[in-house]
């Protein structure tokens, strides 16, 4: 069982920068990914970046170059670097932890913290 929480979330301006935590219970080096989701209202969660065990990173399209993800197994924690944010940014983040077992996989999630991208 992992427990995941999030923090960082807050308003913030068009064109500026927050950085997402996801702090988990336990040692993240045996998960095999942790990602971010997002979700904004009326609208469903979508998938923005994910790191694997290695260290690998990906990205959808919308915040390519913009979002960073990263991690610190010493700390069991994951980070989302957010910056040149934009409006349509704005959205409940999710982190999510998946550690696949044989055959299939089990998925833990935190509570989320909201990002609010506004003038």
């Amino acid at each position: 069982q992992v427990q995941l929480v999030e923090s960082g979330g807050g308003l913030v301006q068009p064109g500026g920068s927050l950085r997402l935590s996801c702090a988990a219970s336990r040692s993240i080096v045996n998960l095999n990914t942790i990602a971010w989701y997002r979700q904004a209202a009326g609208k469903e969660r979508e998938w923005v970046a994910t790191i694997n065990s290695e260290g690998k990173t990906y990205y959808t399209d919308a915040v390519k170059g913009r979002f960073t993800i990263s991690k610190d197994n010493d700390k069991n924690t994951v980070y989302l670097q957010m910056s040149s944010l934009k409006p349509e940014d704005t959205a409940v983040f999710y982190c999510n932890a998946r550690r696949y077992q044989g055959m299939s996989y089990r998925d833990y999630w935190g509570q989320g913290t909201q990002v609010t991208v506004s003038s």
